[in-house]
């Protein structure tokens, strides 16, 4: 895993502008804090930090191929192939020679191959940036379901890129701006696929190839979730999805680094784990280490418990690595760490945004900072629940039917209009609802549909499609800043696309068999996990229920109403917010923990506008 930059200016020469290329570069030292380099080409420059995980000694980049001592093609990449090498064995046969061992190399040579349509032929979650020098132009490609990000900023003579909005805005032709759409963008969560928040900054799409020429910007879809008729019965589709999961994981378990397993003792982390522990076995290598790691009490609150998510994970997980054979490790930290300034304020850097999960992002950022201390790269069952149907919001009738997103309608996003600090005229000024109504209007335009299928079964693929394009990428996206931002690499088998093909096709009431969430999952993993991990409930990822951290964040608060030169005050409005903050100063501490929603973002976003200097336009 690595962090890729770059700049492409028709008509300059870049090796005169490397101060603003080796800053860009710089920023994304967190996710590639083992080597870093730049390569300039007249109208292109591209910079690279990596994170060696495959061909320690090979595989620096930027990369280039050349032809009779001239640049053909430069890139620079970020992520995993899975099978890379069967793929390098294609192009051996094909006639291409190789320098390393590098996943890296086989992607340059592809890209060499068979040009954009090398995307036909990459498994695994990636980003890169391919400069052709022969036809003078940029392709920038992004994985199918967007593990990977990739972001560009289009300019009068070109474009800038890089794997984090912050690689764009160390540039100096590039702006913190908010525009009105960026605020609606924030305050719905709607995660409207391309959108970046930062006015004039883009998202490449999952799926996308964004071309970068002399005459323009395009972009085209090269996948996209296909609607196909299942024919297969029940136990053919539970051997089908034993064998592709199985597969996903065996191959993201190829690393020349030591890997781990994240494990909770859930269904999803257990089923990663247990089949992590047979690939390595098979392929006679070490046992799989997996680590569950939680907070410990703070103050006299009951913090997080002893568990990640509290409860009785320590030993589900514990349990469940006895059972498969495999090295656990339980990692106990301490709750005050979750008010630290200095964490929150990493993890707002992480993220560029003050979107996010409050103190859930906090945790999670400590999680990795602990497992990176033992290991390069982690397993994780993120997806799961999306492909599977594993959140209440499946199950829920009303949210079903609802027409908005059906997280919003179980959380009542669909009727709030914002922190309660905020203008409460913010809403209709920007149109709020419209503006969700409309980005739903669009998700559900882009359902699939399949010629006669039955009106449930239609309405799931719907939500089912909901979940995976524009719920999913919002927990990626925190997983990925999370986990870079301490140079972790995490893997998500669950998103191998061959799967989530197969997966998204399969009828509701065959996910459903059984009457609970995810039974298909969990009969296609039976032989593998004890039965106390296959009947356990699915547990909610809990907030920290600690009373001194509800009284730092107050202290907080009442700092930023007495600063009248805050940033976050111009979207403020004073008798409103003046009330909100007698709410909280005469809170209960339950009363205070509901209200902390609010607050917290509030003071996020002042953070943000602060810290990134973000201009609201007019």
């Amino acid at each position: 895993m690595c962090g890729i930059a770059g700049w492409v200016a028709f008509g300059r020469d870049l090796g005169a502008e490397r101060s603003a290329v080796e800053a860009m570069t710089r920023t994304m030292a967190c996710r590639g804090p083992d080597a870093g380099g730049t390569w300039y080409g007249g109208p292109v420059a591209l910079g690279h930090r990596r994170l060696a995980v495959i061909d320690i000694a090979g595989g620096a980049q930027p990369m280039l191929a050349e032809e009779n001592g001239q640049v053909t093609a430069a890139l620079s990449y970020s992520g995993e192939i899975y099978g890379f090498d069967e793929l390098r064995a294609r192009l051996v046969s094909a006639g291409h020679t190789f320098r390393t061992r590098s996943d890296t190399e086989v992607v340059l040579r592809a890209c060499l191959e068979w040009g954009e349509d090398v995307t036909r032929h990459l498994t695994g979650m990636f980003a890169f940036a391919l400069w052709d020098a022969r036809g003078q132009e940029l392709l920038l490609i992004r994985d199918r379901l967007g593990v990977k990000p990739l972001y560009y900023y289009p300019t009068p003579d070109g474009v800038l890129f890089g794997s984090e909005p912050k690689a764009i805005l160390a540039h100096p032709e590039a702006r913190a701006r908010l525009t009105s759409d960026g605020l609606r963008e924030l305050m719905t969560w709607v995660n409207t696929p391309g959108h970046a928040i930062f006015d004039g900054m883009r998202q490449v799409r999952p799926g996308h190839v964004v071309r970068v020429a002399r005459g323009g910007i395009t972009e085209r879809a090269y996948w996209e979730l296909p609607a196909r008729p299942h024919e297969d019965d029940l136990d053919t589709t539970i051997g089908r999805v034993r064998d592709l999961l199985g597969s996903s994981v065996a191959g993201q378990t190829v690393a020349d680094v030591p890997l781990c397993s994240l494990l909770s003792g859930g269904l999803d982390s257990s089923s990663v784990a247990a089949l992590a522990v047979g690939a390595l076995r098979d392929r006679g290598e070490d046992p799989l280490t997996c680590f569950s790691v939680g907070f410990s009490a703070a103050g006299s609150g009951p913090g997080f418990g002893t568990g990640p998510r509290g409860g009785d994970d320590s030993a589900y997980a514990a349990e469940l690595a006895r059972h498969i054979g495999a090295r656990h490790e339980d990692l106990t930290l301490d709750a005050k760490l979750l008010s630290d300034p200095a964490a929150r304020a990493a993890v707002l850097r992480a993220r560029d945004l003050p979107q996010g999960l409050a103190d859930m992002d906090t945790s999670l950022y400590l999680l990795f900072k602990a497992i990176r201390q033992r290991s390069t790269v982690a397993l994780s069952g993120e997806g799961a629940d999306e492909l599977f149907g594993g959140y209440p919001w499946f199950h829920d009738e009303n949210a079903v039917r609802a027409e908005t997103f059906p997280w919003m309608y179980m959380a009542g996003v669909a009727a709030a209009g914002g922190p309660a600090f905020l203008d409460p005229a913010l809403p209709e000024r920007l149109s709020l609802d419209a503006y969700r109504a409309d980005r739903y209007a669009e998700a559900v335009a882009a359902v699939p549909v399949l010629p006669g299928e039955a009106e449930e079964d239609r309405r799931m693929r719907k939500v089912g499609h909901l979940f995976l394009t524009r719920f999913l990428p919002m927990l990626l996206e925190r997983k990925d800043r999370m986990s870079m931002a301490v140079g972790l690499e995490v893997r998500v088998p669950f998103l191998d696309h061959a799967l989530v093909e197969y997966v998204f096709n399969v009828p509701w009431s065959m996910k459903t068999f059984d009457g609970r969430e995810k039974s298909l999952l969990r009969a296609a993993m039976a032989p593998e996990l004890p039965d106390s991990v296959l009947t356990r409930k699915k547990e909610p990822y809990p907030t920290i229920a600690d009373p001194a951290y509800d009284q730092l964040l107050k202290g907080r608060l009442g700092a930023l109403m007495d600063d009248t030169g805050a940033p976050v005050r111009a979207l403020m409005d004073e008798k409103s917010a003046a009330e909100a903050y007698a709410a909280v100063r005469k809170a209960s501490p339950e009363e205070l923990r509901f209200l902390r929603v609010g607050f917290e973002s509030l003071l996020k976003i002042n953070d943000w506008m602060r810290d990134y200097r973000v201009e609201l336009a007019e």
